[in-house]
């Protein structure tokens, strides 16, 4: 798996390409979220639309990823997420969890919807 990271607007967009399974990928991404938590940028959109796969690791990561977001008072969002990652995250019950979108504009755009996780 490997990342890139781009700003819109008041949110950071992290999309994942590849496999999504944890390890040191993980725990680069988990330094990156740190970073942005230090920088208020709390607003955090995972776009899984070039994600292939994802095992019970990279569910892990985005769950401590929520976790970050969150306890920095804002949130990760999911966008583009494929019918297969899909259906894991229905299956271990996760998408009651996430706020996922069918695209990364609107996921992006729900930030401005929702005062609660402006960032600072």
């Amino acid at each position: 798996m490997n990342f890139s990271i781009d700003e819109r607007y008041n949110a950071v967009v992290i999309t994942l390409k590849g496999n999504v399974m944890g390890g040191p990928d993980g725990s680069s991404l988990h330094s990156t979220l740190h970073e942005l938590k230090e920088q208020s940028k709390s607003n955090v959109v995972v776009d899984l639309g070039k994600a292939k796969f994802m095992n019970s690791s990279g569910l892990g990561m985005l769950i401590s990823g929520l976790t970050t977001m969150r306890n920095a008072g804002g949130d990760l969002r999911l966008a583009n997420v494929a019918d297969r990652i899909q259906s894991l995250l229905v299956i271990t019950k996760l998408i009651t969890v996430f706020k996922h979108y069918d695209s990364v504009d609107a996921a992006v755009k729900s930030f401005e919807d929702d005062p609660v996780a402006e960032s600072k």
